[in-house]
């Protein structure tokens, strides 16, 4: 069998939209039911899922109206989650209703910007390129200095420098 047979063969991912139209079809008597069997291929990266806040609202309501041992894990196993998703729909819930049931970008919230940090780190980096080019500046004439010292050169002082 070669590989353009196999994945004419492979059958269809079900999906909510297919397995309705099956459920639905079977009840009418028109069509007869099959087995749709998930696609086995593994998707190359991924994709989280996200949940409305009314959605979230819903799955919260409906598990605080379970009262049978059971039912609420009957509840998330019917919507697909997991009881961690409950625990912390139920804490964003009584911490601040619909709007702490809003999704939220995840990650580090970004810090407000002073306005004067870029004219601080501007004059840091000018003050840092100051000092060098001193620093550069005094080694020379330090180098000078023992150059005329050890050949006997006399330096001249400047006119109002009479304090060294």
């Amino acid at each position: 069998m070669t590989r353009g047979e196999q994945s004419e063969r492979r059958p269809q991912v079900e999906t909510a939209e297919t397995s309705a139209a099956v459920e639905e079809a079977s009840l009418s008597g028109s069509v007869r039911l099959t087995t749709v069997r998930p696609d086995p291929e593994v998707v190359e990266r991924p994709v989280r899922r996200t949940f409305t806040a009314e959605f979230k609202r819903r799955v919260v309501e409906e598990a605080e109206a379970c009262r049978q041992p059971g039912e609420v894990g009957a509840l998330l196993r019917r919507q697909g989650l997991y009881s961690s998703h409950l625990v912390a729909w139920r804490r964003q819930w009584k911490a601040g209703s619909l709007a702490g049931l809003a999704p939220r970008k995840r990650g580090r919230t970004p810090q407000a910007l002073n306005p004067l940090a870029a004219t601080v780190a501007k004059l840091e980096r000018d003050k840092a390129r100051v000092e060098q080019r001193l620093k550069q500046a005094e080694t020379i004439i330090e180098f000078q200095k023992k150059v005329s010292e050890l050949w006997g050169i006399p330096l001249r002082r400047p006119d109002g420098d009479e304090s060294d």
